[in-house]
């Protein structure tokens, strides 16, 4: 008979509280918790999917959820389930406290509770007491505070948080995660009631533990919708037979690492939003783990796919398996600085075709070199003679890009690695020749976004992967037309057995040692980067990037589904011709102008003359020719600035400001250089 008479003094004590004249005051004057609580860290996909959740510092899942983010139909049921009059008491329903007393008294027990949604919300945010006398008077007075300063939304919203739900799992987004592996705002009825059901006892009723407690549960909670004309009597059969889950899910652990990053970045804030498509990243995940299967038990592999045109991380993974302590899945190879091999090489010949240096047909010979004291080998120790850049670069040859190099110096690179944005590391002093073949450090999301601007057309977009961010268009690293060469190119490299149809651009490169293996590919929207190795840094013998990261690229953008659009047609500049057919500066690599007759008689530039100042206004530059036998050539910094001009006049192209270096080559080979300023 405690509980009856606990009910009837309860009663009379509200009787006496509401007379009494104080009792506004007293209400006032209620010692308010926090209502401040701490969340899981949650991180999400562009379209809102979790990618990955961090538990509280008690170790418990408590996720944010408004009445926005859930279900209509769970709420429903939990009012009419819990707390039919919520809308209409303010906080303590004297009519429900009656009732459960009168049942209390003729039962001999406790037969309903009077607990409001706002009494049960007090209790949760103060983790306070259920059944001491003094424990419930509080929860009323508390209770009728929060109501006086909170709208029955934002209470709703407090339960919704603080509800328990078994074991360390609070508030329904963290449970419906949990037990249905889905957000709150997609519940079926018989899911929703379980979760109404759960909190008046949440560990009796854990249908992992007690499976029948927890169907008839549920059940009770479906026939009270039911009664309220929340559904029919069909819709509660369905839902009967509706199986409950056996087990907790996990919750999902995509993107880990790129969660931690933001997580770290960003301590203070609940909800992280990244620009990763959560499909896409766990197939990509699931190909990668899948990938290892066989191989050492310590090599690890990472992949990123961006899209080039906005800079939007879509993918991005750090380890095969970020559980797997012998791989070193904890460590983040996205960002780890690692030898990059030859797919820098790309990047050589592009800054040799920009600069009028060399051309996709020009010819160089492929033999022993040596510069002081380095002296770079092919990979295969073998030479191919004379040969086109553009087969020296599909063969990956070490001597040929070298040469080209050691022409356009080592800094120049490092500096349009830099303009990309990438933060190249070299193990010492000034940077020199082998970087061409991997001997800097760069990481793989920089080695994405630098590829990302050659099927860009040249131009830089930093990589983004925080929705919010933007990613605005960086600097020119090499001009349109030498950006054209490079990919098409790398399109025709040869493919992996099995490879995907597309119009796909890719480079493979294995570091000195085997330490590294990569691949990175893109096509005319994306680009994707590929590494395997192991994060210790140690030898994997026998890993090439050809043979082991290359088939998995290829596999990636099949499951991207390459960009329906081909790559754009080639710059109006563009020289699509035989070796033969270039200009003679272009035919070999290192034969400069002033090599081809330069002093012969006839052709001459009567405008401009040399070292002319000139003003351009944005319409070009005029050029007139004396004598020489057309068809002319004609070059601007070594670059050719349109198709062979079989006239004596034309207008150049805009010039750029400061120095530039004016060639016209005519049929004969006659050649004459002038040099002006543009202001």
């Amino acid at each position: 008979m405690r509980r009856s008479g606990l009910f009837l003094l309860v009663a009379a004590l509200w009787s006496l509280a509401m007379a009494r004249d104080g009792f506004d005051a007293w209400i006032d004057a209620t010692p308010m918790p926090d209502l401040r609580a701490e969340l899981s860290a949650e991180v999400r996909d562009r379209h809102g999917e979790l990618l990955r959740a961090y538990t509280v510092d008690d170790g418990r899942w408590r996720m944010g959820a408004r009445v926005e983010d859930v279900d209509p139909a769970y709420l429903d049921l939990l009012i009419a389930y819990e707390d039919c009059r919520f809308y209409s008491h303010h906080g303590v329903d004297p009519r429900a406290i009656l009732r459960a007393a009168w049942q209390s008294l003729r039962a001999g027990r406790v037969v309903s509770g009077a607990s409001t949604l706002t009494m049960q919300t007090a209790r949760l945010i103060e983790d306070g007491p259920t059944g001491e006398w003094g424990g419930k008077i509080r929860q009323m007075r508390l209770a009728l505070a929060l109501e006086r300063r909170l709208s029955k939304r934002d209470i709703l919203n407090l339960y919704l948080i603080h509800a328990p739900f078994g074991g360390n799992v609070e508030g329904v987004r963290a449970a419906s995660l949990m037990w249905f592996a889905k957000p709150p705002a997609r519940l079926t009825p018989a899911e929703a009631a379980l979760l109404v059901a759960l909190p008046q006892s949440p560990e009796t009723r854990r249908p992992d533990r007690h499976l029948a407690t927890a169907i008839a549960a549920r059940d009770r909670v479906l026939a009270r919708g039911e009664m309220a004309g929340l559904f029919d009597a069909d819709t509660t059969a369905a839902a009967r037979r509706e199986g409950v889950p056996r087990a907790m899910t996990d919750m999902p652990i995509l993107a880990p690492h790129l969660s931690d990053m933001a997580q770290t970045n960003d301590k203070l804030n609940d909800v992280h939003n990244l620009t990763i498509e959560a499909t896409l990243q766990a197939r990509l995940q699931t190909l990668l783990a899948e990938a290892m299967l066989g191989q050492d038990p310590h090599v690890s592999a990472a992949i990123v796919v961006a899209d080039h045109q906005t800079g939007q991380v879509l993918a991005a993974i750090g380890a095969a398996d970020f559980t797997d302590v012998d791989r070193r899945g904890f460590v983040n190879m996205l960002t780890a600085s690692r030898s990059p091999g030859s797919t820098l090489k790309p990047f050589v010949y592009g800054l040799a075709f920009d600069d009028g240096l060399a051309h996709p047909e020009t010819r160089i010979v492929d033999r022993p070199v040596r510069f002081d004291t380095y002296a770079p080998q092919n990979f295969d120790g073998e030479f191919r003679g004379d040969i086109t850049l553009r087969r020296a670069l599909h063969l990956s040859l070490n001597t040929p890009v070298v040469q080209v190099l050691d022409r356009l110096g080592p800094a120049r690179l490092m500096q349009t690695l830099r303009d990309s944005g990438a933060t190249p590391e070299l193990s010492g002093g000034q940077p020199g020749l082998a970087i061409a073949l991997g001997g800097l450090g760069i990481s793989l999301m920089d080695l994405v976004q630098a590829f990302g601007a050659l099927g860009n057309g040249g131009v830089a977009r930093p990589l983004v992967w925080r929705i919010g961010e933007g990613s605005e268009a960086g600097p020119r690293l090499i001009g349109e037309t030498a950006a054209w060469y490079v990919t098409d190119i790398l399109r025709d490299t040869p493919r992996p057995v099995n490879a995907p149809t597309g119009d796909i651009a890719y480079k493979t490169g294995t570091s000195y040692g085997h330490r590294d293996a990569w691949a990175i590919g893109y096509d005319a929207r994306h680009v994707i980067g590929v590494w395997i190795g192991r994060p210790d840094g140690t030898p994997v013998p026998g890993a090439f990037g050809a043979e082991a990261a290359a088939p998995i690229l290829f596999q990636a953008f099949g499951i991207l589904k390459p960009a329906p659009d081909r790559f754009a047609a080639p710059p109006e500049q563009a020289l699509i011709v035989s070796t033969g057919e270039l200009p003679p500066p272009l035919r070999r690599f290192g034969v400069a102008p002033s090599d081809l007759n330069p002093t012969r008689a006839g052709l001459s530039i009567a405008f401009p003359p040399d070292g002319a100042r000139l003003r351009s206004d944005g319409g070009g530059v005029p050029l007139r020719l004396m004598d020489g036998v057309p068809p002319f050539a004609v070059l601007v910094n070594g670059v050719p600035v349109a198709p062979v001009l079989r006239g004596r006049d034309m207008m150049l192209p805009d010039m750029r400001r400061g120095f530039s270096d004016l060639s016209v080559i005519d049929a004969d080979g006659t050649a004459v250089q002038i040099t002006v300023e543009v202001e």
